[in-house]
């Protein structure tokens, strides 16, 4: 039986450290690949992205983590409209360098079919590949919906094929997929706060399967 290390949140000093997990997490997975092609700069500059919400989550949402750095829950508090990073484009630009046109298209496609009411936007759920199978994401979870379903909030998250099960035990339920060009499917999901009461953000803007257009070649793919 393994034992979960404790969860905590974040603290401005774990800002550099919890990036760095989030990029570790992701760098061998799909979403990961598509938004950064070249693998010997994809970690950095998943890293350098990360850092930037990151930090804007610890002034518009909450990080938890667990106390070994396996594991961490970024969140934003969508309560009402948050605005983007400072200097998010410039930032951005300087981060992803070459693959800044994927990330804004990954923003674009994504942002549109979050719901409009109040909820909790559940951004990353990141687990380190040597820290799997052992309950920390199930803990994660857990861990999460208890916090929320104490104020009554709703959650959304996006999730990549293969993890659905996953949040379905956890009172998730898909809605229409997000299809990324010439990339994986990304299936949004939202969880009531206690599932059977029946209440839950929707998105009636968006009621069917979004397909974006085809992905332009930047500069360095020409």
């Amino acid at each position: 039986m393994h034992v979960v290390p404790r969860i905590r949140a974040a603290r401005w000093a774990d800002k550099d450290l919890v990036a760095a997990l989030i990029a570790d997490a992701l760098h061998a997975g799909p979403l990961a690949q598509w938004l950064v092609p070249d693998s010997t700069c994809r970690r950095r500059i998943l890293t350098d992205v990360a850092a930037i919400w990151v930090e804007h989550a610890m002034f518009f949402g909450d990080i938890q983590i667990t106390d070994d750095l396996s594991a961490a829950a970024m969140g934003f508090h969508r309560y009402r409209s948050i605005p983007p990073p400072p200097n998010y484009r410039s930032r951005l630009a300087d981060a992803a360098g070459p693959h800044t046109r994927q990330f804004e298209l990954l923003d674009q496609m994504l942002t549109p079919a979050r719901p409009t009411e109040p909820h909790h936007h559940l951004a990353v759920l990141a687990v380190l590949p040597t820290a799997g199978r052992r309950g920390i994401g199930t803990a994660m979870l857990t861990h999460h919906e208890s916090r929320l379903d104490r104020i009554d909030m709703p959650s959304w998250t996006e999730t990549l094929p293969g993890s659905q099960d996953a949040y379905r035990r956890h009172g998730y339920l898909p809605r229409p997929t997000l299809t990324l060009p010439d990339g994986p499917v990304i299936t949004p999901m939202r969880r009531n706060p206690h599932p059977t009461r029946g209440s839950w953000p929707v998105n009636i803007a968006r009621p069917a399967t979004v397909t974006a257009p085809t992905r332009p070649q930047c500069d360095a793919q020409r």
